[in-house]
């Protein structure tokens, strides 16, 4: 099989698993990733009938970033897709120049779609160099499955192709990706683990690596997700307008436990969660010896009262069991 019809082929597989939105978008950075999957996104959309449209962002980061934008436009369209737009952002969040860059690439492509599905070109490289990051990170389970397939409203249809097929394809297409000099840089972290770490261990283990760390996630992500499901039926049953039921939470397993907990809190507003935060609150639960409150991000507060957890602002409450 050709590596253009590996790509429509994975394309086509991913959108027979997710129910057909109005419109189809395209993230395009104008990298092999991203052209090889913006001409199998419009191949289907003609198939299925549905508009194909490209979303480039212009993150203003290097010199000539707009000219690269426009010429990534031009190239999707070129390559069948009905219409594209070029999305200028402004990169000054926290969290160092990749993840600012990320969110706000992410935030331009969520306020851009309106209601319609967006595929990234995330590989199966792009993958195992995620599952690596947060083992590295000791990010736990949930990190070391990966990028799921179909996270609405993003859609990844490329988790089983490789980077190097995403360029055969482009050879095959007679297209020249533009090569993003980021991607080159020492300086970023998936860039070392890319050029270094990965050949490494592709040689140490006498290769297969990148499939292996993949099929990692995917083994993961559906452990992960069948946990979640039980501890959604958890939480609905420890649940209420005061908070939940402590006697509930202490009889589960401490994995089922903290995703209830995990749940709540991100479901009441609190942001960047750690494992610290998650675990100082578990304590009002398994180690509970009448302390005080938990403070979160938010300035919200974890405490444990008459039987039962709540999540209060910054005001002063009545404490006691």
């Amino acid at each position: 099989m050709s590596a253009v019809a590996a790509v429509r082929k994975a394309v086509r597989d991913f959108l027979g698993t997710v129910e057909l939105p109005a419109e189809l978008c395209v993230a395009v950075s104008g990298g092999a990733d991203s052209l090889a999957l913006a001409e199998a996104t419009a191949n289907a959309g003609r198939l299925r009938q549905i508009p194909t449209r490209a979303l480039v962002v212009d993150h203003g980061l290097q010199p000539g970033s707009a000219k690269v934008a426009e010429e990534a436009a031009a190239r999707a369209k070129q390559l069948g897709v009905e219409s594209a737009e070029v999305l200028t952002v402004r990169v000054d969040g926290r969290g160092g120049p990749e993840a600012a860059a990320r969110t706000a690439r992410y935030g331009a492509l969520r306020e851009a779609r309106g209601e319609a599905l967006v595929l990234l070109g995330h590989t199966l490289d792009d993958q195992a160099e995620t599952v690596l990051l947060g083992l590295g990170r000791g990010s736990g389970p949930r990190s070391l499955a990966g990028m799921r397939p179909h996270d609405p409203p993003w859609g990844r249809p490329l988790l089983g192709i490789t980077r190097e097929q995403t360029r055969l394809a482009c050879a095959e297409l007679g297209v020249e990706p533009w090569q993003d000099p980021h991607n080159a840089d020492p300086r970023f972290t998936r860039v070392r683990l890319r050029a270094e770490v990965l050949p490494l261990l592709e040689d140490v283990l006498a290769g297969g690596v990148a499939p292996a760390l993949a099929r990692t996630a995917a083994q993961l992500r559906d452990d992960t997700e069948a946990l979640d499901t039980v501890a959604d039926r958890i939480l609905t049953r420890a649940g209420g307008a005061e908070g939940l039921d402590v006697a509930v939470l202490a009889a589960e397993p401490a994995a089922l436990r903290r995703r209830v907990l995990r749940r709540w809190l991100l479901d009441s507003g609190v942001r960047e969660l750690t494992d610290a935060h998650l675990r100082s609150v578990d304590a009002l639960i398994v180690r509970w010896r009448g302390q005080g409150g938990v403070w979160l991000p938010g300035k919200l507060e974890a405490r444990r009262g008459h039987g039962r957890l709540s999540l209060n602002g910054p005001e002063p409450t009545t404490r006691g069991e």
